[in-house]
């Protein structure tokens, strides 16, 4: 079998707790008022589980995450996926983009005319530069349940596993909506959360991945919830598809095997903490406590609002 570490050969295996890690360690018991912000600049550029260089999605699989040639391979799938529901030579917009590495996906698979990049994470907008600058798209800083953009300014709002970290969802469906144009899609990825815990080691895994990740108990929400909020702010045509099989479950397995690989040369308590925390998803995952969600609606027509009196 390929080694593990093929898939991020071209960089050097960080050194573990860097100064950010170790605030994010801290500040896990109080992330202040903008915990996703907080996870994520802690996890910089070089986080040491990501899939590919500058990539923080779980993937779209076709294998069992035990070749690491696929990794880079199945993030990029991910995003394509999720692509293939935007209208094309469109005006989009990709609301928490990550470090952009993304965008050049979402343009070659879509052609939009236009490309705007929506991120809570200043920091995260700043190293995006480059790819940013690559897909010609368009940063704003800015939160996804305050969106600093105008009404009915796009034609596709794409959100790759990002909702889960927002304050609230129902206030991301409300403002995707709002700067929707008639007709207009949404696309996206979510975690969602089956059934709450009901033993004490599902609720220990529960919530070392709820204070690790800085989320609330608000982001614990199921598929039909999720489907059904979005239906409340106004979406039609609202679908999803569990695919936890084909992206949960090979993350974690590469996961565990880049650890194995890498054992020994990282620091002992830095690699003690990523093995617990990928013990507790677990945990989660094999209980069926969590799954992935693809999700799609659609913003009406204006002849679809339109009732006679």
């Amino acid at each position: 079998m390929a080694s593990v570490r093929d898939a991020h050969a071209a960089d050097d295996v960080p050194s573990g707790w860097t100064p950010e890690r170790i605030r994010h360690a801290v500040g896990a018991l109080h992330y202040g008022r903008r915990p996703a912000a907080t996870v994520y600049e802690s996890l910089g550029t070089d986080f040491f589980l990501a899939l590919a260089p500058r990539w923080l999605n779980l993937g779209l699989w076709e294998g069992d995450g035990s070749d690491p040639h696929e990794a880079p391979l199945a993030v990029r799938r991910l995003v394509r996926h999720l692509a293939r529901d935007l209208p094309r030579h469109a005006d989009l917009l990709d609301v928490g983009n990550g470090l952009a590495e993304q965008d050049p996906v979402i343009v070659s698979s879509s052609a939009p005319r236009s490309l705007t990049a929506l991120n809570l994470t200043v920091a995260q907008l700043r190293e995006g530069r480059a790819r940013l600058a690559e897909a010609g798209a368009h940063a704003v800083g800015g939160d996804a349940v305050r969106m600093p953009l105008r009404s009915a300014a796009f034609d596709g709002v794409i959100c790759v596993e990002a909702a889960f970290h927002f304050s609230s969802r129902g206030g991301f469906f409300d403002e995707a909506i709002r700067v929707l144009r008639p007709g207009g899609v949404l696309t996206m990825s979510d975690i969602a959360t089956n059934r709450y815990p009901l033993r004490p080691r599902e609720a220990f895994a529960a919530l070392t991945q709820l204070r690790g990740w800085g989320l609330g108990l608000h982001a614990a929400a199921s598929a039909g919830v999720i489907a059904r909020s979005m239906e409340r702010a106004g979406f039609v045509d609202v679908r999803y598809e569990r695919a936890g099989d084909r992206t949960i479950a090979p993350a974690l397995r590469f996961a565990h095997l880049r650890l194995d690989e890498e054992r020994g040369r990282l620091p002992a308590t830095f690699e003690l903490t990523a093995r617990f925390m990928l013990a507790q998803a677990k945990t989660l995952w094999d209980r069926g406590v969590i799954d992935y969600l693809f999700l799609h609606g659609r913003k009406p027509d204006a002849i679809e609002r339109w009732e006679p009196v």
